[in-house]
């Protein structure tokens, strides 16, 4: 499973035109389903970005987590972050997961995520053509894998 995590002073998606999800201060989780995702995948995935220290203290220095700041958490799935471009010009998404499997793993890790203290979680439409509006905080922007490969 891999993630972009975005801090942000707000972010929104929308599908035809229509708000479905928005949230304030907090983070933006773009989110990539490989077909051998596990539960295990999507706790690390949930407790790196809900842990990860990117707020800034009183000090201005990145000391804070999403919990410890009482912030929002937007989840977009993104099956792009599986495209592979080391050949030719078209991205190959082999490592993507067949979407039937990919959109119960999206649901399993919706449901996982709002049992992890975040005080608002937001999401978008899983296949769905999404606007997503981010305004990066910082910028702020970070990769996890759960498989750790970068």
């Amino acid at each position: 499973m891999r993630a972009v995590v975005q801090r942000v002073s707000r972010s929104s998606v929308l599908v035809d035109g229509q708000v479905i999800g928005a949230i304030g201060l907090g983070i933006n989780l773009l989110l990539g389903i490989e077909a051998n995702d596990t539960e295990a995948d999507m706790r690390y995935i949930i407790d790196k970005t809900v842990h990860l220290r990117i707020f800034e203290d009183e000090a201005g220095k990145m000391n804070r987590s999403l919990l410890d700041v009482d912030g929002e958490l937007l989840v977009v799935s993104q099956f792009t972050l599986y495209g592979d471009c080391r050949k030719g010009r078209r991205p190959s998404f082999m490592r993507s997961g067949p979407v039937a499997a990919a959109k119960e793993k999206y649901e399993q890790f919706a449901a996982l995520v709002q049992e992890a203290g975040v005080r608002k979680v937001a999401f978008g439409e899983f296949q769905a053509e999404m606007q997503v509006l981010i305004q990066n905080d910082g910028p702020v922007t970070l990769l996890l894998d759960s498989q750790k490969t970068f």
